[in-house]
This record gives structure tokens, C-alpha cells and sequence, in this order.
């Protein structure tokens, strides 16, 4: 994304930000609120809104007479800001028609939500990842306290365990060590161990297990559909965050978005920031999307969609279960295959 100032916005009335007096302020009751929101959560985490906007609008200056569905689709399918338009239907319109004061409105709202979705998630992850962690019917020992992070990351042997990447041996007490002083920095896209599948990792087979852990399929459920969804017992009275949006399906970027929160809940950092270079949060949140949009991965991701749609979504029909091999489903499937067969080797022999 290019960098621009963020305070400037393309003008086509002839005025500037600065003559138009006081802006209205962000109201969290705005439906931007909420969809900034859930975009963040589920298309972009680690967005910056104002120059997103910024550079949008002046390329849509510059494509006054293109509609945006001929915009080509490789752009539409990759662009933050295509995307962004693409989900909140007339929100196009309000930027192409709206005064400069609206779209600076527009940019507030959306960051707002996104600000605000990031920063609830990221409190009530601190506590709840301490419940998912704890020995089954054991305390943690050493107490690891539930509004202060000082003790985690390295410094604690659960924590460290947890955060220790994937490949190195955290029993290894000169691994340990380094880790614990700093001796040996860990990059973003050194990922932890928590992210595979009973935290174990398989050199041969990186993909194995990759994104499956219990811990992560708590925390998603815990911010996307409730709290107490996390037992597979619902007893939330309102609605969560996936039914709120209509949401029946994982995206991409939710997972690595959950990762990003989980990967910070267990470390030692008492603030989020993109810029941390310590916790290195957007370069693991990039390494994640990274892998998980490359063309290349796509039969694993696809299956790994398929099988956190079935941990999540179980009656949605992005949890595509195999069909049953009696069923008269599966004979009328197997009927069809065998008539195409039959039918090209017809032509084949004509």
C-alpha cells in the first residue's frame, strides 16, 4: 500500500479540510463502527485506514467512468480498498458523492471500529488464554496473574513453551536460555509452536498440523461466536460477532488475525503495536497471509478452510463433510461419474 500523508484528502470541490470548520465526531452507534469492525477481523487487520482511503479515492478519481466491476479481477481480488467497497454496499457512493468533512468522517468510522475491535479482543484474550493453557484440573504453576503479562512470553515455562518456534527444542536448556535473554531473536515469521496441532511440528511435513491447535480454534470461536461456544455450549443470550455480520464461513485473514491475538496474548508485551519490533506482530500476521493467499497452497488451504469451517461453522455448508458411502446421495453420484465415463469412451471410440 503507498504511503501518503494521511491528513490529505483528493479534492474535487475546491475546498480544503481546513476551512470546514469542526467534524462531526465518530459515533460508535454508526454502521461504519461496526463494520470497521469486522472488517478488520475478517479482511485486514493491520490496515491504515486514512491512507487506504486516501490513495482509494484518487484512484477512483482517476477511474471516474470505470465501474467498479470492471475494475480487473486480479486488482479486485487482491486490493484492501476493493475489498472494502465490496462489503459495505454504498459505500462507494458516499465517497464519490460525499463532501471532503464526509469522507474524513467515513476514515474516522471505519478506523474507530477497527481500533476498537482489536483492542476488545486483545483485553479479554489476556485472561481467557490463561483457562485454555491451565493443566487439565491443575493451576498454572508458577501463577501467572491475569491482568499483568510481565511474567509470560519466555520468561515462564508454559508461556515459553507455547511461544517457542517451531523447530528449535524448548527443553534444550541452552535454546532456552537464549530465548529467555534475548540472546536469540525471534522474527515474525519464525512461527510458534502453538500453532500446530497438539504443538507438535513435523520437519518433513511443515504443513501437517499447521493452524490446527485447540488453542487457536478457543480463540476463534471466544471473539467470533461467543465465549461459551468455546465448551460447545452456547449460553451467551446475545448474538456473537459471526452471527451479528452474517459471517458462516472462515476467512483467511480471521485466522491469521486470531494467531496474531493469540501469539500476543502469551508473550510479555503489555501493549499491541504494529511497529513493536519485540512481539514483530505485523511480520507474523504477513507471513501468515502470505502462505495462506499463495496460489500454490491452495489444495492445503482449501482443505484446511474445509476443516476450521467444521470446528466453527459445523451446519454451514462451508463445512463440506464427506458424503456417506451408502447413501443414495453417494449411489446417484457414483451413477453420473460412471454414465460420464461411459459416454467419453463412446466418443473417444467414434
Amino acid at each position: 500500500m503507498t504511503t501518503q500523508d494521511a491528513s490529505s484528502i483528493p479534492s474535487k470541490r475546491g475546498s480544503s479540510a481546513l476551512s470546514m470548520g469542526p467534524r462531526k465526531k465518530a459515533s460508535s452507534s454508526d454502521p461504519l463502527v461496526s463494520h470497521g469492525r469486522h472488517f478488520s477481523r475478517t479482511v485486514f487487520a493491520l490496515c491504515n485506514y486514512p491512507s487506504l482511503l486516501t490513495n482509494g479515492i484518487l484512484r477512483l478519481e482517476q477511474m471516474e467512468d470505470v465501474l467498479l466491476e470492471e475494475f480487473p479481477a486480479e486488482a479486485a481480488r487482491t486490493s484492501c480498498f476493493e475489498q472494502l467497497l465490496d462489503s459495505y454496499p454504498g459505500l462507494l457512493d458516499r465517497l464519490k458523492d460525499g463532501s471532503e468533512e464526509e469522507i474524513l468522517h467515513v476514515r474516522e468510522l471505519i478506523g474507530k471500529g477497527a481500533a476498537g475491535a482489536r483492542g476488545d479482543d486483545t483485553k479479554t484474550l489476556k485472561s481467557a488464554v490463561l483457562d485454555w493453557i491451565s493443566p487439565k484440573g491443575e493451576a498454572i504453576q508458577p501463577h501467572l496473574h491475569r491482568n499483568s503479562k510481565i511474567d509470560r512470553g519466555f520468561n515462564h515455562e508454559l508461556t515459553g513453551s507455547l511461544l517457542c518456534p517451531a523447530g528449535l527444542d524448548w527443553h534444550d536448556p541452552q535454546t532456552k536460555e537464549d530465548l529467555r535473554s534475548g540472546e536469540m531473536l525471534v522474527c515474525g515469521d519464525q512461527w510458534p509452536i502453538f500453532l500446530y496441532a497438539h504443538y507438535v511440528y513435523n520437519s518433513e511435513d511443515p504443513w501437517s498440523g499447521l493452524l490446527r491447535s485447540r488453542l487457536l480454534t478457543s480463540a476463534y470461536k471466544h471473539v467470533f461466536t461467543s465465549p461459551s461456544s468455546v465448551d460447545k455450549e452456547p449460553k451467551a443470550t446475545r448474538s456473537g460477532n459471526a452471527r451479528l455480520h452474517g459471517m458462516n464461513s472462515v476467512t483467511i485473514a480471521s485466522i491469521a488475525y486470531i494467531a496474531t491475538q493469540v501469539r500476543f496474548a502469551l508473550s510479555s508485551s503489555s501493549v499491541f503495536s504494529r511497529t513493536d519490533t519485540v512481539t514483530d506482530s505485523e511480520m507474523f500476521y504477513h507471513s501468515l497471509l502470505d502462505l495462506l493467499e499463495d496460489p500454490e497452497e491452495c489444495k492445503e488451504v482449501v482443505e484446511l478452510l474445509t476443516w476450521w469451517n467444521c470446528q466453527v461453522f459445523p451446519t454451514s455448508s462451508a463445512a463440506k463433510r464427506p458424503i456417506s458411502a451408502n447413501s443414495a446421495l453417494s449411489k446417484i453420484r457414483q451413477k453420473r461419474i460412471a454414465l460420464k465415463r461411459a459416454m467419453n469412451l463412446d466418443v473417444g471410440s467414434s
